[in-house]
Formats: structure tokens, C-alpha cells, sequence
């Protein structure tokens, strides 16, 4: 009998590590900064998230539930030409201005593996042409996996520091962050192991703007959407607004 008692209690005590675990992981992201609260929690985990955000091109997003789990969906390309070569498919958070911030999301691509596959987060965007982006790829090169500037002008890489690329797999969940602070204008960029930055930039360029997700010519999932910092702007955003068709 001592011993059943023994074992449910080491079950229990399991069971119980195993939920700090992941109450840990679902909280706030470790040294949160002084004054840093939660500004905008996402789980896109219902069909009304596609709301909160304006999109290069509403007919390429969708709200999917499948085996993976409920998320927004890049299921398409955009119709949408930039005009300077950047990113196609772009979903910013539509009435949302951040400085300092601390981003993280849930990611999956959807595209058959190959160098270029990816996913990307956007910030700092002040209009369609005036931007950063950072690209998650599985091979680095000058115009993969890296932080980018989009200044008037084609997108530049700016990262000091990037690794040889990462793994997405195919329909793999993995977990991104992103830090920003404008007094010095560096940029962090995490990927599975939040300890270890796989990029670093800095540039002051732009100060405060709109964060987003989405790819450069890929398709892919976003979920579990969190930002702290701060403080936070309300101002709706029209940039790629389409007009309403005549009647």
C-alpha cells in the first residue's frame, strides 16, 4: 500500500512539474524589461483574428483548422507588387504602433523544403516602402536569412551577425522572437532556442511602427501572436487597402 502511495505521488509530483513547465513557457519570455507589459496577445485560434490585421492581399489569408491546430493561414500568393522589390505576402497588425517591443509567435511553413523556404516578421513599418523585415530561411545568402531594410529602394541585408540557415521542415510549429529597442537600434532574433540569438543588426533608420507576418514568396501559419513593451499607439493603418468595387 506505501508503495502505490509512494508512486501516485511521484506521479503527481510529475505532473506537476510538467505544468510549471509549460505555464513557463506560456508566460512572459525570461528578464522581461523594466516597465514592459503585455500590449497585444493574439492566439488566432478563431476565424474573427483575420480582423485584427491588414493584409497585402485579403484573398491569399484564411482562418485553417487542421491537424495542426487553429491558426491564420498564407494558404496562396498575394496579388500585390511592391514597388521596390520586397516582400509579396505581408498581414500587419492593423491599429498597432510599437517601439521597444518584445515579439513572439508561433511559425509554420507549409512549402515543400528548398534554400529559399520562409518565413518572415515585419516591424518598424511605417508605409509600404519604408520597413524592416527579418527572413527566416533554411540557407543564408544575400538575399535569405537575414535582417533586411526596406528604405524607398530594393531590400538591403543589415544583420551583423546571422547563422548558415535554419530548419523548417515541412508543417513543423516552431517558435520565433524578435526584440527591438530604438535607443540603440538593435535588433535580436531568436528561433527554437530562446537563450541564443541566431541574428543581430542595428540601425535607427525607423523609429516605432506597425509588426507583421507573413513571407516572401512562400505560404506558411502564424498562431499564438504575444508583444510586450512599453507602451503601445493606436492608429489604424490603411497601407494596402484595395477600393471598394464600384456598383
Amino acid at each position: 500500500m506505501r508503495l502505490h502511495s509512494n508512486r501516485l505521488n511521484a506521479s503527481t509530483w510529475l505532473a506537476l512539474f510538467t505544468l510549471a513547465v509549460g505555464s513557463a513557457v506560456a508566460g512572459e519570455p525570461a528578464s522581461l524589461p523594466t516597465g514592459y507589459k503585455l500590449l497585444y496577445d493574439q492566439k488566432c485560434n478563431q476565424a474573427a483574428a483575420l480582423k485584427d490585421f491588414v493584409l497585402t492581399d485579403p484573398g491569399a489569408w484564411r482562418f485553417s483548422k487542421d491537424d495542426s491546430g487553429p491558426a491564420l493561414e498564407l494558404f496562396q500568393q498575394s496579388d500585390y507588387s511592391p514597388a521596390v522589390r520586397s516582400p509579396l505576402n505581408i498581414a500587419l497588425i492593423a491599429d498597432k504602433i510599437f517601439g521597444d517591443f518584445i515579439l513572439e509567435a508561433d511559425l509554420l511553413s507549409t512549402k515543400e523544403p528548398y534554400p529559399h523556404q520562409d518565413m518572415c516578421l515585419f516591424f518598424g513599418v511605417r508605409d509600404p516602402t519604408h520597413f524592416y523585415y527579418v527572413h527566416l530561411a533554411v540557407a543564408a545568402d544575400p538575399h535569405a536569412h537575414n535582417v533586411f531594410i526596406v528604405n524607398n529602394q530594393p531590400r538591403l541585408a543589415i544583420a551583423k551577425q546571422t547563422t548558415k540557415g535554419i530548419t523548417w521542415g515541412l508543417s513543423q510549429w516552431h517558435h520565433a522572437k524578435l526584440e527591438r529597442k530604438l535607443s540603440d537600434g538593435s535588433i535580436k532574433v531568436y528561433f527554437d532556442d530562446m537563450t541564443k540569438p541566431i541574428m543581430t543588426a542595428a540601425d535607427r533608420n525607423f523609429a516605432a511602427g506597425y509588426i507583421g507576418f507573413g513571407s516572401f514568396d512562400d505560404i506558411g501559419k502564424v498562431r499564438n501572436i504575444r508583444v510586450w513593451g512599453p507602451l503601445v499607439e493606436t492608429k489604424k493603418t490603411q497601407f494596402f487597402a484595395r477600393p471598394e468595387p464600384a456598383r
